[in-house]
């Protein structure tokens, strides 16, 4: 096959999670294959690091951004598979995205949230009258649609994607040393890993964390978190690094991820608990979404769906040393045979050559 070119057309740089793991992180592996990849972000760093301080947005480069955008839609035809992260134009009808360019396009949609209740669960009706139905419609037009768990998958259906795959949400084994409990915790950690976005999910979970960090058996870690002081929890506040995460979670006894059961959290891909698996650690998470499946319970952690559940699967880890590490390797044994990038980037080069193969008959 003559070399194959694809325009990334992704949310953001590499600060945002959902570029920097369902695309970025795959290109050296795409481009050893003999794939030219051209990578055209919405959004810039700066965006996020404004997004994630609480800055107010700065509109003139969010119109300079869709500028830019606009402009890379003129140049779809150069390529053989255009590969979009989300959408093209947020906040912006799915016809004006295909009349600027992309109806001209083979494309490959991703998807690791349920970012279509942005619009169809929107408090203003007008909202949900014209953009109701815009993901949908992108799903419908798509050549291949991936998601990155059921609940997204099952939505793809609805809309009548011709194609969809499952393609989780993976962390790279190589940058997750086998380091087994080489932490020295004199105090039982619990820790969390996030944005300041997602923190607002810590307070399903804070009368269980003050239970068990009674009399001080237990402290609390958070990285990537609000700085918000908890009264009666020993929290400390550890600020989110790509080069310092993986290191700053081998610290950690167990991972958490509370979460409500609403629509939007149903569409969540669990990442932190694959990122806490890969370090060897147990977890315990609500029963939401896709987290049913990434936790086996009583195998690699706990689902814990109220107060007393969340203090006794805690407090059963924190009174077991050998359980922790029994459920620790469990859960890098699921990593390693389902959630790494070793396993999943063939995986997508195959179904990208697919798309290509398919839209070359075509013509």
């Amino acid at each position: 096959m003559t070399k194959i070119k694809i325009l990334l057309l992704s949310r953001y740089e590499n600060l945002g999670a959902s570029s920097r793991y369902r695309s970025y992180q795959y290109l050296p592996y795409l481009r050893k294959e003999g794939v030219e990849i051209i990578a055209a972000p919405l959004f810039d760093n700066d965006y996020i690091k404004d997004l994630y301080a609480g800055r107010k947005k700065n509109l003139l480069k969010v119109l300079g951004a869709y500028v830019k955008r606009i402009i890379n839609l003129y140049h779809v035809r150069d390529f053989d598979v255009i590969w979009i992260e989300k959408e093209v134009l947020p906040w912006l009808p799915a016809w004006i995205e295909h009349k600027l360019g992309l109806s001209k396009a083979t494309y490959i949609v991703d998807y690791d949230d349920a970012i279509f209740h942005r619009y169809d669960q929107h408090n203003f009706k007008l909202v949900r009258w014209i953009l109701g139905q815009k993901i949908g419609r992108i799903m419908q037009c798509a050549t291949l649609v991936l998601v990155g768990n059921e609940y997204l998958l099952e939505r793809a259906k609805k809309a009548g994607a011709r194609r969809i795959e499952l393609l989780p949400t993976v962390i790279d084994l190589k940058k997750y040393p086998i380091t087994f409990f080489n932490n020295n915790n004199k105090i039982f950690t619990i820790g969390w890993i996030g944005s300041p976005v997602t923190s607002c999910y810590l307070k399903l979970v804070i009368p269980a964390l003050e239970e068990v960090c009674k009399n001080n058996n237990a402290r609390i870690v958070f990285i990537g978190a609000k700085n918000e002081e908890l009264p009666n929890i020993p929290v400390e506040h550890v600020p989110w690094s790509e080069e310092t995460e993986i290191k700053e979670i081998q610290k950690f006894d167990v991972g958490i991820m509370p979460l409500p059961d609403n629509s939007w959290e149903r569409g969540k891909c669990g990442f932190k608990l694959i990122q806490y698996m890969a370090c060897g650690l147990p977890v315990v998470g609500s029963p939401v979404g896709v987290n049913v499946r990434i936790i086996k319970h009583g195998i690699n952690g706990y689902q814990a769906k109220n107060t007393n559940e969340w203090i006794w699967a805690l407090q059963k880890l924190k009174g077991d040393k050998e359980l922790r590490q029994k459920m620790g390797r469990a859960g890098r044994e699921i990593v390693e045979k389902e959630y790494c990038l070793q396993v999943t980037a063939p995986r997508l080069r195959d179904l990208i050559f697919s798309v290509v193969r398919g839209s070359k008959k075509k013509e």
